[in-house]
C-alpha cells in the first residue's frame, strides 16, 4: 500500500504526509506545489482526453488509443511544475514592484527597515482588496521583527523558501552589508535598482517570445486537424495506411518524429535567464 501511495505521490497525487509537512513549516515553500485531488483528476482527465483524441486520429483504434492515453498519468506532475513556476513568477513580479518602492523610500531618506515595511503599504495600494504571497511574507517578517527577531533572519528564511534567484541575491546583499557595516542604504538602493532592472529584462523577453509560443502551439495542432479533415473528407485516401502492418509502422514513425519535433520546439521556447 505504501509503495502504491509513493508511486502516486511521484505522479502528483496529494499525500497526507506532504500536507502535514507543509502545515508544519513556518511559511509556504514556493519550491513545491501540492495539487488537490480535484486538480489532480482534472489534469489527468484533460491530458487523457487530448492524448486519446491524438492517438485515435493516428490509429483509428479505440482500444489502442485508450491504452496509450494512460501516458496522461504524467500530466498532473507537469501541471504541478507549471503551477509552481507561475506562482514563483508572480512572486518575482511583486518583488520587483516592492524593490521600486523600496528604492524610492531609501532615496527619500528612510532607513532600510522602515522602507521595506513601507513597501507593504504600497503593495496594498497596488492590489486593493487582494492578498498576494509577498504581502503575506512581509507581514510575517514584520511580525517576527516585532517579536525581537532580526530583519535579516526573516529575509533569509523567505529567500530560502522562495526559490527565486533575485530574492536570494537581494537577501545576500542585505545580510553581507549588515555584517560588514558598509553603506547599507546606498548599497541596498543600487542593488534593488539592478535586480529590478534584471527582472524587467526577463519580462520583456517573455513578451517577445509569447507570440512565438502561441505560434508553436498552433503548429502542434495543425497535423491533427489535417488528419481529422482527411478522415472526414477523404477516408478512401487514408484507407491504405490502415490495411497493413507497414501502414501502421509508417504512422508510428511519423508520430515519433512529430513528438521529437514538438519536444525540440518546446525546448526552444523555454528561455530562462
Amino acid at each position: 500500500m505504501r509503495l502504491i501511495e509513493s508511486k502516486l505521490a511521484g505522479l502528483g497525487w496529494p499525500s497526507k504526509e506532504a500536507n502535514d509537512l507543509k502545515e508544519s513549516r513556518y511559511g509556504t515553500d514556493y519550491q513545491e506545489f501540492q495539487l488537490s485531488r480535484a486538480q489532480f483528476l482534472a489534469a489527468f482527465g484533460a491530458g487523457a482526453g487530448v492524448l486519446f483524441t491524438a492517438f485515435y486520429l493516428f490509429y483509428l483504434n479505440v482500444p489502442a488509443a485508450l491504452v496509450l492515453s494512460l501516458l496522461a498519468l504524467r500530466t498532473p506532475n507537469l501541471y504541478r511544475n507549471y503551477a509552481r513556476r507561475r506562482r514563483q513568477e508572480r512572486l518575482k513580479l511583486h518583488f520587483k514592484e516592492m524593490l521600486f518602492s523600496l528604492t524610492s523610500s531609501l532615496a527619500a531618506g528612510r532607513s532600510v527597515e522602515n522602507a521595506l515595511f513601507a513597501s507593504l503599504d504600497d503593495l496594498k495600494l497596488m492590489y486593493p482588496g487582494s492578498r498576494t504571497d509577498l504581502m503575506d511574507e512581509l507581514e510575517r517578517i514584520r511580525h517576527r521583527c516585532a517579536n525581537g527577531e532580526t530583519l535579516e533572519s526573516g529575509l533569509m528564511d523567505f529567500a530560502l523558501r522562495s526559490g527565486v534567484d533575485e530574492i536570494r541575491q537581494f537577501t545576500d546583499v542585505f545580510t553581507i552589508c549588515k555584517r560588514t557595516g558598509g553603506d547599507l542604504v546606498e548599497i541596498i538602493r543600487r542593488s534593488s535598482q539592478q535586480i529590478g532592472e534584471r527582472i524587467e529584462v526577463n519580462q520583456e523577453i517573455d513578451v517577445l517570445i509569447a507570440r512565438k509560443r502561441f505560434e508553436s502551439r498552433i503548429m502542434l495542432m495543425v497535423p491533427f486537424l489535417f488528419l481529422g479533415f482527411l478522415h472526414a473528407a477523404a477516408p478512401d485516401y487514408m484507407a491504405p495506411l490502415y490495411a497493413s502492418a507497414i501502414g501502421y509502422a509508417l504512422l508510428t514513425i511519423a508520430l515519433i518524429l512529430f513528438a521529437f519535433c514538438a519536444w525540440v520546439m518546446m525546448k526552444m521556447m523555454n528561455i530562462r535567464l
